[in-house]
């Protein structure tokens, strides 16, 4: 029974950990104005930036983000894997940005 029970702990662990994939990704360069990601109907981001046409959801834990809203910038990150989902734009993780 002891053996059951730690079992469970551990598969209930597991299954609540999440990996990011970042080998083999390309660096992509985007250049426009961030803005705070407000309401959205998807849930992931916090900042997005329109580009080239096109809406980019954005995130970043080397960046701080709100230090560029409002402005023209150009950044550099990499596409997050599993996403788009909900029908929302693809997500990327900011590693640099400098202003245009």
């Amino acid at each position: 029974m002891k053996k059951i029970v730690i079992l469970s702990m551990l598969v209930g662990l597991l299954s609540g950990c999440t990996m990011k994939k970042t080998g083999g990704i390309s660096t992509i360069v985007l250049t426009g104005e961030i803005t705070p990601l407000g309401m959205t109907t998807f849930q992931y981001g916090t900042h997005k930036i329109n580009s080239e046409n096109k809406t980019y959801a954005l995130q970043s834990s080397r960046v701080k983000l709100d230090d560029f809203v409002n402005k023209s910038v150009t950044l550099k990150g990499k596409k997050v894997l599993g996403y788009p989902i909900e029908g929302g734009p693809e997500l990327i993780e900011v590693s640099e940005i400098s202003f245009k």
